[in-house]
């Protein structure tokens, strides 16, 4: 037997019969009020609860995660988010490259002050090499709007909304490469392999429309941007919430139907299919890999008539080509704009997630690929301008005009910003993950509004710091969803897109 004087006090207290008894009924009586606690959703991390048609297992943080309740016979069907907000769709609009807030949006009167001076505290050395002196804005600024807000003359188009826009200029990002920033800005993280925004999105959401897919990826007419797939695949999460790609100049392949295949057989042929289908899973009604990747092959079977629909730009009119500027541009620009048209028409149809990408990975008929400007800036900037600015403004306007923007939100982002001072060579700007600019616009975003500032040159945020986290997690907030619950489950962690960071701008919601 033990000897009771080598025990501590407690453990000494257990020998004691009554004392046993006593702490046991304790025990048992705080784990039973625990248990009620939380059946009715009264424990502290459940305060906020969760939604009709989410479930909530384990625990993310401090919060109770949400997971989706998904039907795997139907993994697009619509769902709740966890509170209502205006945003039900979301189009983003993503420019790979890095676009130079200081030459579009953010306006610093220091530049033209100490233009071709090297002020002390700058870097001797930047990410592509030694830096040189500052250089103002290559192009002029001026007032816009009843906000009086100053936007330089690179974008036009887009200057005459500014009233419009919700823009974030103290954003910082962990990176200054490309394929790591646009990973970051895409899906939360800097590495391969974690599911992007839009399928998170579409994970929580699904979709309103059944007969196109819930996410669709609108690539630059170029190719795809510097991390492929990456930008909006599914990562972890299942297989069909990962992003459809094509563009009004390349549908989907396989779409039509072989010549040598009549319609009569080619619905014989589905029909059977969809026998065999529905036998097949009857007899694994619990797989719900195999029932997602039957609805993956009923929705590319609805996509043959949904698709060359929702792509079929005869029925716009003259005019409005004319204001996306299909014609009387550059040949890029004349693509990039019907790929504007083509994403306010899948937005019409009612698709949940539109990414549309301004910039690729290999270059084009112009020579240049994005807004990566390390040299010539003047001339690699205003190419890549006078292919987005039109276009882009336009399709912002016409959301606004047919009444979308009432329930979709726009999403305006580069990956980082660029330096205030030329690099040696004395004609480019090199990446700065220190400070750069994003705009919000539609449904939710406050109208008019700034939030934050870098530092008087453009360098650092400065005013109001937001991470890539914090922007991730006001647009979630936006669509009505909780970044701190919406989670997955994988190799053990409960993952999200803002990881275990992140805190929603509530200043910039309307």
């Amino acid at each position: 037997m033990i000897n009771p004087e080598k025990l501590s006090l407690q453990g000494r207290r257990l020998l004691d019969r009554r004392g046993f008894l006593g702490t046991a009924g304790l025990s048992t009586a705080g784990l039973a009020l625990t248990s009620m606690l939380s059946a009715d959703g009264l424990l502290a991390s459940d305060l906020g609860g969760g939604a009709g048609g989410h479930s909530e297992v384990g625990r993310a943080g401090h919060k109770a995660p949400i997971r989706p309740s998904i039907d795997p016979d139907r993994p697009y069907a619509s769902r709740k988010p966890h509170f209502d907000m205006p945003a039900k769709q979301v189009l983003v609009i993503y420019l790979p490259g890095a676009v130079s807030h200081l030459d579009t949006f953010d306006y610093k009167p220091a530049l033209w002050d100490l233009d071709g001076k090297k002020p002390p505290g700058l870097p001797a050395v930047t990410f592509e090499g030694p830096s040189g002196n500052i250089a103002k804005p290559f192009w002029d600024f001026k007032p816009r709007g009843e906000t009086g807000k100053m936007v330089s003359d690179l974008v036009p188009h887009l200057a005459k909304q500014v009233d419009d826009f919700c823009f974030f200029h103290a954003l910082k990002t962990d990176t200054s490469a490309h394929p790591q920033g646009e990973n970051f800005m895409n899906t939360g993280f800097t590495m391969e392999g974690f599911p992007s925004f839009g399928s998170w999105v579409t994970y929580a959401l699904g979709t309103e429309n059944q007969e196109l897919p819930s996410f669709v990826a609108i690539n630059d007419p170029r190719g795809m941007a510097r991390s492929g797939k990456n930008n909006f695949g599914n990562g972890f999460l299942p297989a069909a919430f990962q992003g459809t790609d094509f563009t009004a100049k390349n549908p989907p392949t396989n779409l039509n139907r072989p010549s040598g295949l009549s319609a009569h057989d080619d619905r014989a042929t589905i029909d059977l299919l969809q026998r065999l289908n529905a036998r097949h899973l009857a007899l694994y009604p619990g797989d719900a890999n195999l029932a997602g990747r039957i609805a993956s092959y009923e929705l590319a079977g609805k996509m043959q008539t949904s698709v060359p629909d929702v792509m079929d730009l005869a029925g716009e009119t003259a005019a409005t080509l004319k204001a996306y500027g299909v014609e009387g541009g550059s040949e890029l620009r004349g693509h990039y704009a019907r790929n504007c048209i083509l994403a306010r028409r899948l937005i019409e149809k009612g698709v949940r997630v539109v990414q549309l990408f301004n910039g690729s990975d290999p270059a084009g008929g112009n020579g240049i690929t994005n807004w990566d400007s390390h040299s010539d800036i003047k001339r690699t900037h205003a190419m890549q301008a006078e292919i987005m600015d039109q276009p882009t403004a336009a399709l912002i306007a016409d959301m606004r005009q047919r009444g979308l923007l009432d329930h979709t939100l726009v999403v305006w982002a580069t990956e980082f910003g660029r330096m205030p001072f030329l690099q040696a060579n004395g004609t480019g700007r090199d990446h700065n993950p220190g400070a750069f600019t994003c705009f919000l616009t539609g449904a939710g975003a406050k109208r008019g509004s700034s939030y934050g500032e870098s530092d008087e040159f453009g360098f650092k945020a400065a005013v109001n710091e937001t991470t890539v986290y914090d922007f991730n997690a006001t647009l979630l907030h936006l669509m009505g969803l909780d970044h701190e619950r919406l989670t997955f489950y994988h190799n053990g962690i409960e993952r999200r897109l803002t990881n275990v960071h992140g805190t929603v701008v509530k200043d910039v919601v309307a």
